[in-house]
């Protein structure tokens, strides 16, 4: 590839530039026309088919499938895992990163590898991890039954499922922007007599704000959308242990297609919020980090 050059002569004002790439027209609109096929056969038909049918038989339809008792547990229990799983990863998240960002200690590659693992793994070996653990031929499954406390097959272990499944979201995200700001400012703010509480409000977090808030926002869209954990540990329990995404598998396999279709726009609805969040927040982020690196050049 030729870089682009360009070359000015101020007493004729002439600017000359070469050609940014060196393939022929045609091969860039191929390309490009390429990446829109792809985008349009995998995400834009589907995006549509989904509201599509989901309107097919009418606006009533519609919302009578999503204030049917069963649809309403679902929402509710999504939003109750979600909420409890997002602030839990929020605090590991932070606590991670500042841990492996700031400081040396034995294990850190460690935990670095186990903060991954969920990204490495199937989801449902994670909910058999729980079912091995706290269901009823578990091992802690007779304790469980003698003290009358449930774990799997109700909300205890969705939300758990949910926190193993989405933690690496906010860590992930906040490290490698901990690591590259390095600890200047900490170390400062502490030699002023900032305690470490104070340091991490007024230093690190104002710092590395949009990063976190990155990290929530796709944490969150995981939440609300994992399926393969939830559903081993779920058992499927109708109005009772259902989320959003088992509560569409089972009215599509019962051939409720409209009401399974209204289901899933949420979803849909869901992801494109997470997609424009996710790009303001790139954008807002962008436009800080170039405002900042003029005021320093400046």
């Amino acid at each position: 590839m030729a870089a682009t050059v360009s070359l000015h002569v101020p007493s004729v004002g002439i600017a000359v530039r070469s050609a940014a790439t060196t393939e022929p027209a045609w091969v860039r609109r191929t390309l490009i026309g390429l990446a829109l096929a792809f985008l349009t056969l995998f995400l834009f038909v589907p995006l549509a088919t989904v509201f599509y049918e989901a309107l097919k038989k009418g606006v009533d339809v519609y919302l009578n499938a999503l204030i049917e008792p069963d649809a309403l547990s679902a929402i509710k229990l999504t939003l109750i895992a979600a909420g409890i799983a997002v602030p839990a990863n929020l605090v590991f998240g932070v606590a991670a990163a500042w841990a492996i960002a700031k400081f040396e200690f034995r294990g850190k590659s460690l935990l670095i590898t186990l903060i991954d693992l969920p990204c490495a793994g199937s989801p449902v070996i994670a909910g058999l991890i729980y079912v091995l653990i706290f269901g009823a031929q578990g091992w802690c499954g007779p304790w469980l039954q003698a003290h009358d406390v449930k774990i799997v097959f109700a909300v205890p272990g969705i939300v758990l499922a949910t926190i193993f499944v989405t933690f690496p979201f906010v860590a992930r995200e906040l490290i490698p922007l901990m690591q590259a700001q390095g600890s200047d400012e900490e170390e400062a703010a502490i030699v002023l007599g900032a305690s470490g509480w104070q340091t991490l409000w007024r230093v690190t977090l104002p710092n590395v704000k949009w990063g976190l808030l990155y990290g929530v926002i796709l944490c969150n869209a995981r939440a609300m959308g994992e399926f393969g954990a939830v559903s081993v540990v779920s058992g499927h329990i109708r109005g009772m242990t259902n989320t959003l995404p088992l509560h569409v598998e089972i009215l599509y396999n019962e051939y409720a297609f409209a009401a399974a279709f209204a289901v899933a726009s949420i979803l849909a609805l869901l992801a494109l919020v997470t997609l424009a969040a996710k790009t303001f927040v790139e954008w807002h982020y962008g436009h800080e980090r170039q405002a900042a690196k003029q005021e320093s050049s400046a």
